[in-house]
């Protein structure tokens, strides 16, 4: 199939799409809350004629299409959440969430491409089949929220991807891809590509201490605030031994403070990533922040409990997967709508929980404005931004999957999992989600560090 034929084939459902974009940008939901979006996207499919396969107790769900002849299965990802950024002059007025990362815009090309593979043509020529998935959580916000939803047995992790992974439903995964939008400055240039990003560990460290009159006696406390800044000063302490290569990052946040002001602060809660550019540097890292934090606060006489909850593996981009989608590239816009960047990334997504088990790529659809994840994020070109990156998603699947799945077992042959099964790397995962006391205040005045 020629790249006017796919265009067309998209086109046909361009108002679709549009329409789909606003209804979409209306309803922001975070993670593991996105039900409005899920069901709007349910009734979408069903419209289309799609046999669902839900996730169940969560939002979240897939379908797959048959071509009927053997081949690899392609999966075709799009994400469901949005964020919180009360700032923006559109955020929902209640929740202050809004899509101010643009998940909305691939959800509505994924209706645009759910509805160009209905159309009689669409498959024809291909082998194997190819399983359109909508899943929830990318965000890593409200970690407190999804480790309880973890400790209610509702999840076992934090992230929408690493739970369908977990849950078995990328079992007959071979390959995996998913378009995201961005902006530029450019408007010649229609998409972009980067090389990877970071891994992360998700934290809520806990530091107790005694209260106390914040003004009358304040010397008969411990003063937890007080520790916690001496912790992030640890940490910062440790930045000059991290190596530029490596990435590493360290941004936490105190969502509680103390109780009252005029008493002294007995518990702190903080929430923190840290991230770094490969799972080695991560572990290594995340174990010397804890040190830092414990010893910081045990020098203060206060109790720390540290839970790490397992983020996003590192995302590497597989080569093989890349060259045919720069292929695409060219084919859609021609050489010059494109940029490859070839720099790493230091933020994280758990599309690199899918790029450690099978070929992924995470392209970029332009079409976007203004800071990402900020107050002046808007999809100012949505045909750019949404109905660009279906045909671009379409296009990806026809050079895959027809002439007998030739560049898709191409892809498939030269990649090397990090894991030998996807149950090896649930299991790992599962190995880095862990709860502990790390400073224990003893009865008569000592510290115990573990």
């Amino acid at each position: 199939m020629d790249i006017t034929t796919i265009k067309k084939l998209i086109e046909k459902h361009e108002d679709f799409i549009l329409r789909a974009e606003r209804d979409l940008w209306k309803i922001p939901e975070v993670g593991y809350k996105e039900y409005k979006t899920d069901a709007y996207m349910k009734e979408k499919f069903r419209e289309l004629g799609y046999t669902l396969t839900e996730a169940e107790g969560i939002t979240g769900f897939y379908t797959v299409l048959d071509s009927g002849k053997d081949g690899p299965t392609v999966l075709v990802l799009a994400e469901l959440d949005a964020l919180y950024c009360a700032q923006h002059p559109e955020c929902d007025k209640e929740t202050k969430s809004v899509h101010a990362c643009g998940h909305h815009a691939q959800c509505a090309a994924m209706l645009g491409l759910a509805a160009a593979l209905k159309e009689k043509t669409a498959l024809d020529g291909l082998s194997g089949k190819i399983k359109l998935c909508l899943v929830p959580a990318e965000e890593g916000i409200e970690i407190e929220y999804r480790m309880d939803l973890i400790k209610k047995g509702i999840i076992s992790f934090a992230s929408g991807k690493q739970e369908f992974l977990a849950r078995g439903y990328f079992d007959d995964v071979d390959l995996a891809f998913m378009v995201h939008s961005a902006s530029c400055d450019n408007p010649e240039i229609l998409f972009n590509k980067r090389k990877g990003c970071n891994g992360v560990i998700r934290k809520k460290i806990v530091i107790k201490g005694k209260a106390a009159h914040a003004g009358g006696k304040p010397y008969e406390g411990i003063n937890a605030l007080n520790a916690a800044a001496l912790a992030v000063q640890a940490v910062n302490n440790l930045r000059e031994t991290f190596k530029e290569s490596d990435y590493v990052r360290f941004h936490p946040i105190i969502t509680k403070g103390g109780d009252a002001v005029n008493a002294v602060p007995s518990e702190v809660i903080m929430q923190s990533y840290v991230r770094a550019a490969s799972t080695q540097t991560l572990d290594s890292a995340n174990k010397r922040i804890n040190r830092a934090i414990s010893a910081a606060a045990a020098s203060n006489g206060c109790s720390v409990t540290i839970s790490d909850i397992a983020g996003s593996e590192p995302f590497t981009e597989d080569v093989a997967l890349s060259d045919v989608c720069v292929s695409a590239f060219n084919e859609i816009g021609g050489k010059n709508c494109y940029v490859n960047s070839g720099e790493w990334d230091a933020s994280s997504t758990d599309m690199g929980d899918m790029s450690v088990n099978f070929p992924s790529i995470h392209p970029y659809a332009t079409g976007a404005t203004g800071t990402l994840h900020g107050k002046d994020y808007f999809i100012q070109n949505p045909v750019k931004a949404c109905v660009n990156s279906a045909i671009l998603e379409f296009t990806l699947i026809r050079r895959l999957l027809e002439n007998d799945a030739v560049k898709a077992k191409e892809v498939i042959s030269k990649f090397k999992p990090v894991f030998p099964s996807i149950s090896d790397y649930v299991a790992f995962k599962k190995s880095q989600t862990n709860e502990r006391e790390t400073v224990i205040c003893n009865a008569d005045g000592s510290i115990t560090i573990l």
